[in-house]
């Protein structure tokens, strides 16, 4: 089964000039539910103006996955820690509870372009942890490169969630496939371009769940580039409670 979340489906936040794009959200309508997809909380688009950004606020417990597809994200916490990521980087950092988190655009003339990918933890009280890396488009080009992973094969970052994270550049015309193991699903967004998710006509900003299906087929009509998570099943457990995080 696969179900769509179109971009214009998404949750639209403005704060400020900062604009953000939430593809799950609490909801009356009937749609994706974040509950089919294990460890995944909230995969959200975030575009943030020249020397902005979000202010120091706490935060639940998550394990987060950050992409900066385009310009520099600077961040600091309430421990004393601060670093960069810059465009072409993956991020992954555990968000403990008591910690507060600040985010600014690390740059005063361009802005950042940003996408967070957030797992809820296998149980509460995370150990606080960072690890970045650059993956660059030569490593991503027509093939999915697994940017964060369990076992971290292949130099991605190693994640501690039962959830593999890809990462594609796709020429137009070329078929990309990826089996999906019993009882796992799978969520696929398009950053830009144009895709058939099967027989599905995908565009930028679209979203689409996979569930019970035995694969991903993805044929790009045009120069596109997706990100793709793969999770397992979450345990029931009061981790599972944990709520998204909001940019």
């Amino acid at each position: 089964m696969i179900v769509v979340r179109r971009n214009s489906e998404r949750l639209h936040v403005k704060r400020g000039k900062q604009d953000s794009w939430l593809t799950f959200y609490p909801q009356k309508t009937p749609g994706p539910s974040i509950d089919e997809f294990g460890f995944l909380i909230s995969l959200a688009e975030i575009r943030m103006p020249p020397g902005g950004g979000s202010a120091s606020y706490p935060t639940e417990e998550a394990e987060i996955v950050t992409y900066v597809y385009r310009g520099a994200l600077a961040q600091e916490d309430s421990t004393g820690s601060s670093g960069v990521v810059h465009a072409g980087e993956f991020q992954r950092m555990n968000i403990s509870r008591g910690i507060r988190h600040k985010e600014t655009n690390a740059s005063r003339t361009d802005w950042a372009h940003i996408f967070r990918i957030a797992l809820r933890p296998w149980e509460v009280g995370l150990v606080r942890a960072h690890e970045q890396q650059r993956f660059g488009a030569a490593q991503r080009h027509n093939v999915l490169c697994v940017v964060a992973s369990p076992d971290g094969r292949k130099g991605s970052l190693r994640i501690s969630q039962d959830a593999l994270i890809y990462s594609a550049v796709v020429d137009a015309g070329r078929h990309l496939i990826h089996e999906l193991q019993p009882g796992r699903n799978a969520w696929l967004h398009l950053i830009y371009g144009e895709a058939n998710l099967q027989d599905i006509v995908m565009t930028q900003g679209d979203g689409g769940g996979l569930t019970t299906e035995r694969s991903v087929s993805l044929t790009a009509q045009e120069n596109a580039e997706l990100l793709l998570v793969d999770v397992g099943p979450a345990p029931r457990s009061s981790a599972s409670d944990t709520p998204g995080r909001t940019p």
